[in-house]
């Protein structure tokens, strides 16, 4: 069943909740700039396992409603627990990929871990996606900033270029096509805002330190978007963490490995 959750005035979230009645819950948190949609591929297997599968669109994404700001990781971990307050969800696995790892790790620290039983992130942009003096293993700053400015003056290209980088098993042109779709849901201003808020001082370090759940860490050896070292980082600064790497993925790694992907998730799942 699908459903909208009011956030705050007059913005709503979208919910998409398959197999209500399932023995555990999973709750997945997309990556930029796509939206529920991207895992597509676990929707289709894990519902049938048994599992509740609840997928939401970030502010800005897919269905969700477009404000002009709110595009903080604050922000979007208030969002993220909004929904979960609406069905009550406890003792369910939070799941992020990507920017929604990220999202995922600061509703940990700032809901303090709120109904989470279990934490899984996905080719996680954390602690930091871009280098600093301190973290040298992100982008360069000047990537970002190109993705920003190609938003502004060029989307569907930009779009295109990152759907390039974006797996590593060669996916066909009609594959291409569908996600290339998905990042044209979002609004524009929500694509570059998350993206100025890859560049601010909102990095993770911190909030990993406050994470006290079982989380499994699985990433790409070949990410071109989060590269390796941040899944090293990540479970170097969770403590309870263990970290798979996919050594024929790339940031899509949901759909690169989807079967060894469903096979670690539902793993994690059951034996932690």
């Amino acid at each position: 069943m699908a459903y909208y959750v009011e956030v705050e005035p007059n913005v709503k979230i979208y919910v998409e909740d398959l197999n209500p009645k399932g023995k555990k819950t999973i709750l997945f948190l997309h990556g930029w700039p796509g939206s529920h949609k991207l895992f597509e591929y676990q929707f289709d297997q894990l519902p049938k396992m048994g599992y509740r599968c609840i997928g939401i669109d970030t502010r800005g994404f897919g269905n969700s409603d477009k404000p002009w700001g709110g595009y903080d990781y604050n922000r979007l971990a208030d969002d993220v627990r909004c929904v979960i307050e609406e069905p009550s969800l406890q003792d369910f696995t939070l799941a992020g990929h990507s920017t929604g790892g990220a999202i995922a790790i600061r509703y940990m620290a700032r809901h303090n871990g709120y109904g989470v039983s279990k934490l899984a992130l996905f080719a996680a942009a954390a602690p930091s996606l871009i280098r600093r003096p301190y973290f040298p293993f992100g982008l360069s700053r000047e990537a970002v900033n190109e993705i920003i400015q190609g938003t502004y003056t060029d989307r569907p290209k930009m779009l295109k270029g990152f759907g390039d980088i974006f797996f590593f098993q060669h996916i066909s042109e009609s594959f291409s096509d569908w996600f290339f779709i998905l990042g044209l849901e979002a609004s524009s201003w929500a694509t570059a805002s998350v993206a100025t808020t890859w560049l601010g001082e909102e990095s993770l370090f911190y909030d990993l330190r406050k994470i006290d759940v079982p989380t499994l860490i699985l990433h790409g050896i070949h990410d071109k978007v989060c590269l390796f070292p941040l899944a090293i980082a990540q479970r170097q600064g969770i403590k309870n963490a263990k970290l798979v790497p996919f050594q024929y993925s790339g940031h899509g790694l949901f759909y690169d490995q989807r079967d060894k992907f469903n096979e670690e998730l539902t793993r994690f799942i059951e034996e932690y």
